[in-house]
């Protein structure tokens, strides 16, 4: 093959390349893009959904193997290669497989971004309105969806929100991404606990609790392992791009092992402080009935103001519970963001800013589609989905799953298992080597492939997730 990469001896890039600070910097960086709306929201509803405190075990059982290997994958070629994702597939070959393995990876953030910055712009526009005090407001039935078919206000908070992640983007690696998350993680983690300690101590919220942190086997089912699975990918940035982007702005002296523990340690904490705040609270709103949980997309917006407005701090409770909702979308949003960046500056050697105002047309053109989609372009059903869902369901559904086996093809079966230890060997023991190798070699495809067919069946109706 024409340019092929030796194994663990990548070509120096022609031009010096953004790095982050140090460890630290990184950590909170990919924490950053980690922790966003898949831990806030998803987390909770589909613990709720799938058993409580056995999906929060089987999650925890996938996410210290099936998702250390992929964190430490990505991370590791990333930083080997000193590319976004296209480049560094194309650093291993120019054929097809090397073409769609480098691309898929590096589309899917851009598509990802637009649907998930109208997302975020509802949630600047809750918090907005819990500022000034619309709590009842808030809490009637009508609310968000007389809001999101509103068309001009949905595109309005659209572009706030879309305005900040793209300022943070021109800032720079070190003075915007890492800068932000620095900032923004150790407060929402403040708040978090703050929110949970708050919604535990409500009068019958113990019985909540109890759900979601003591297992039940008899709520087990196959279900609960592929549900847990999806959330897995979905929450730790996992076949988005992020992880090879971030992975090449590090150092050779970053202990890549033990910065991938404590990702896993930030990510699994920030969703179990989402259950504790999220779960008993309802709990003790609905008196104990589980279901109230299961309401998927509307939770956010429709059951918890209703929640928050039963509450004698509601207001308050709404804000801090927002606000920390909102740092969560923007960190993740930049990440998904700084990854388009980074594969346009890689790809057709434009600027850091002519990169970051094309990915800024991109997400208002596509994100304008996704919000509009619930008014103006309500007519178009893409398989029965609306424009934002159907976005969702080919990125998280589809390419993702995709994206991963392109991942496993390349590291098996071209650059091999022992170039990946040798480049984490650089700066790290490596004490769960076995436990990746294992992985890599003959579970992760069968894992990635049982997320891609039950997506897929579940689309076209053939089971339930």
């Amino acid at each position: 093959m024409k340019e092929t990469l030796s194994a663990g001896h990548p070509p120096h890039p022609a031009k010096s390349r953004s790095t982050f600070s140090g460890k630290m910097g990184y950590v909170l960086a990919v924490a950053g893009s980690a922790v966003g709306l898949g831990n806030i929201w998803r987390f909770p509803y589909l613990a709720a959904k799938y058993g409580g405190g056995i999906f929060l075990l089987v999650y925890l059982i996938l996410m210290l193997t099936f998702g250390y290997a992929l964190i430490i994958s990505e991370t590791a070629l990333g930083r080997m290669t000193k590319k976004s994702p296209v480049g560094a597939f194309h650093a291993f070959g120019k054929s097809f497989p090397f073409q769609f393995g480098g691309w898929v990876n590096a589309v899917i953030p851009m598509l990802i971004v637009p649907y998930y910055c109208v997302i975020g712009g509802w949630v600047t526009k809750y918090l907005f309105e819990y500022m000034t005090g619309s709590v009842t407001a808030l809490a009637d039935d009508s609310c968000f969806t007389d809001f999101i078919s509103s068309g001009a206000s949905v595109e309005f908070w659209l572009i706030v929100f879309s305005a900040f992640v793209i300022f943070v983007i021109l800032a720079g690696v070190k003075q915007g991404v890492e800068r932000v998350s620095k900032i923004m993680m150790p407060v929402l983690v403040v708040l978090a606990v703050f929110v949970a300690a708050y919604s535990v101590t409500r009068p019958g919220a113990m019985e909540g609790v109890k759900y979601l942190l003591i297992p039940n086997f008899n709520n087990f089912s196959w279900m609960t392992v592929v549900a847990a699975m999806g959330q897995m990918f979905y929450s730790l940035s996992i076949a988005m791009g992020i992880l090879y982007t971030y992975g090449s702005y590090i150092k050779k002296d970053v202990d890549i092992e033990q910065s991938t523990t404590q990702v896993e340690i930030f990510d699994t904490a920030i969703a179990m402080l989402a259950g504790l705040m999220i779960i008993p609270a309802v709990f003790a709103f609905s008196g104990g009935d589980p279901n109230t949980l299961k309401a998927g997309p509307s939770l956010m917006f429709i059951t918890l103001p209703k929640v928050f407005a039963s509450m004698g701090m509601g207001r308050i409770v709404g804000i801090v519970f927002f606000l920390l909702v909102l740092f969560a979308a923007l960190t993740s949003a930049i990440s998904l963001t700084e990854t388009g960046v980074s594969t346009f500056e890689d790809q057709l050697g434009w600027s850091r800013k002519k990169c970051s105002l094309f990915m800024g047309i991109i997400i208002i053109v596509l994100g304008s589609a996704s919000a509009l989609g619930f008014s103006v372009l309500d007519f178009i059903s893409i398989l029965g989905m609306s424009i934002l869902d159907f976005f969702d369901f080919l990125t998280n559904s589809i390419m993702m799953p995709l994206a991963a086996l392109a991942t496993c093809f390349l590291i098996t079966r071209v650059a091999g298992l022992d170039a990946i230890a040798k480049e984490v060997e650089l700066s790290s023991a490596f004490k769960r080597k076995k436990i990746y190798n294992f992985f890599m070699k003959y579970l992760a495809p069968v894992c990635i492939g049982i997320i891609l067919i039950s997506s897929i069946a579940n689309v076209l109706g053939w089971i339930t997730l």
